[in-house]
C-alpha cells in the first residue's frame, strides 16, 4: 500500500511550520512538510537583510499569539535559529527541493504532484508566500539588461548608480543600506512612504535630509531601455529619463493564482477563499499565511493559522 500522509504542508516558512508543530503536538504523528527551496524560511533567507530586525509586531500589526511555539523580536539570524531548533524539537519530516506543481482530491485524500514523484495525503495546507513570487513591472525587459534589473540586492557592488523602485519596507531598507557605497535614489508612485514600519519611515526620512538618497515621489516608471554602453534608461512618466547602473524593483509579490485554480482552490479580491479554520472551497485543503492577507502578513500571524488549523483537525478526530 502507498504510504498515506496523516497532513501534507506546502512550503516551510511560519505558518507551515507552526501548522507542522501544532499538529505534532494536537496527536497529528505523520507530517511531512514540503519546501522547494533548499532549507525552511527561504522568504526570510533570501529577501531579508543580514541582521534585519523580525518582529512580532510587523507593520504596526497587533496580534496575540495563540499556539505554542513562543515568538519573540529579534533579527533574520535569531528567527532562523529558533525555527531550526523547534523543527529539531520534534518529528516532523521536512523534505527539501521538491515544487509541488498540483494537488488534486482523490475520493478521501489527496495527491499532491511534485516533480518526478507524487504523495498522498488525508489534509493538505497550502502556505505558499507572495515574497516567493515577486512582483514585476507590466513592461517588458530588454535583454540586454536584465542581469541588471533585480528583485533583491544580492547582485549589488560598490561605486553604483541604483535606482530603487517601491516604497514598502523592502524598497526603503534596500535603498538606506546600498546608500552607504552607492549613488542610490528611490522612485515611488506616492509621495510619501506610509506603507513602510516606523522604523523605516525615519530611516528613509534620515537619509533623504543627510543627501544619502535621493528622493523621485510621487513619480511612475514607465520602462527601461538599454543603452550603447549597457547602462539602464529609466523612462519616467512625470520627469526626464535616466541613466542608471542597476534598478531594483521591490513592489511586493504575488498570490500564484494559476497554482490555486489547478488545485481547486477560488479566489476573490486575490486572496484564496476560505472559512473561519481557514478552509477552502476543497474540503480538506486549507491556506495560511500571507497568501491569505490582501499585503502580506506577520509572522505572529502564519503562527496563529498554523495553531487554528491544528486545533480544527484535532476536532475531527
Amino acid at each position: 500500500m502507498e504510504k498515506v500522509y496523516e497532513l501534507a504542508i506546502v512550503g516551510a516558512g511560519p505558518a507551515g511550520i507552526a501548522a507542522a508543530i501544532e499538529g505534532y503536538m494536537q496527536g497529528i504523528k505523520d507530517i511531512v512538510l514540503l519546501e522547494k527551496d533548499e532549507n525552511h524560511n527561504s522568504t526570510i533567507r533570501k529577501y531579508y537583510k543580514d541582521n534585519k530586525r523580525v518582529d512580532v509586531e510587523w507593520k504596526g500589526q497587533k496580534v496575540e499569539l495563540d499556539g505554542n511555539i513562543y515568538f519573540i523580536d529579534g533579527t533574520k539570524e535569531t528567527t532562523l535559529d529558533f525555527f531550526d531548533e523547534i523543527l529539531k524539537q520534534h518529528a516532523i519530516e521536512l523534505q527539501t527541493h521538491v515544487e509541488v506543481t498540483g494537488i488534486e482530491k482523490e475520493n478521501d485524500y489527496f495527491n499532491i504532484y511534485m516533480a518526478g514523484k507524487s504523495i498522498k495525503a488525508k489534509y493538505v495546507v497550502v502556505t505558499i508566500g507572495r515574497m516567493g513570487k515577486p512582483n514585476k513591472p507590466d513592461y517588458k525587459i530588454p535583454p540586454a539588461i536584465r542581469k541588471k534589473v533585480n528583485y533583491t540586492t544580492d547582485e549589488c557592488s560598490s561605486g553604483e548608480k541604483i535606482l530603487v523602485v517601491g516604497g514598502g519596507d523592502s524598497a526603503v531598507e534596500y535603498a538606506v543600506d546600498l546608500s552607504e557605497n552607492n549613488d542610490v535614489s528611490i522612485c515611488y508612485r506616492r509621495e510619501t512612504f506610509r506603507r513602510a514600519n516606523p522604523t523605516n519611515q525615519q530611516n528613509i526620512a534620515n537619509a533623504i535630509m543627510h543627501n544619502e538618497v535621493r528622493p523621485i515621489l510621487g513619480v511612475n516608471v514607465d520602462g527601461l531601455e538599454a543603452t550603447e554602453d549597457g547602462r539602464i534608461n529609466v523612462l519616467f512618466n512625470e520627469i526626464e529619463p535616466e541613466v542608471y547602473d542597476r534598478v531594483i524593483y521591490a513592489i511586493g509579490g504575488t498570490t500564484p493564482s494559476a497554482f490555486l485554480a489547478s488545485s481547486g482552490i477560488k479566489e476573490e479580491d486575490g486572496k484564496p477563499v476560505h472559512d473561519e479554520n481557514y478552509e477552502t472551497n476543497v474540503k480538506g485543503l486549507f491556506v495560511a499565511g500571507d497568501i491569505t492577507q490582501e499585503s502580506g502578513g506577520s509572522i505572529a500571524l502564519g503562527l496563529n493559522h498554523g495553531y487554528a488549523i491544528a486545533n480544527y483537525l484535532n476536532s475531527k478526530k
